[in-house]
């Protein structure tokens, strides 16, 4: 069964520094291209360890839908 939160990222406040993505202990985190980072709802368990410590504070930590996850 899938959390029912999960890490959204804003792409145009993030800087790509990569903290969320070594803070994430299910590795549903990587940065594309250098540019920001991306998660992977499948393995996010909106647990909110990236959020804390991202320093642009582009991370949010939202409720999935039920009827559309």
């Amino acid at each position: 069964m899938k959390s029912k939160k999960y890490a959204s990222v804003d792409k145009r406040r993030c800087v790509a520094c990569g903290a969320c993505m070594k803070e994430c202990a299910r590795n549903a985190i990587e940065i594309w291209k250098g540019c920001y980072a991306i998660i992977d709802k499948n393995l996010c368990v909106g647990c909110g360890k990236c959020a804390a410590v991202c320093p642009a504070g582009s991370i949010s930590i939202l409720l999935r839908e039920e009827n559309n996850e």
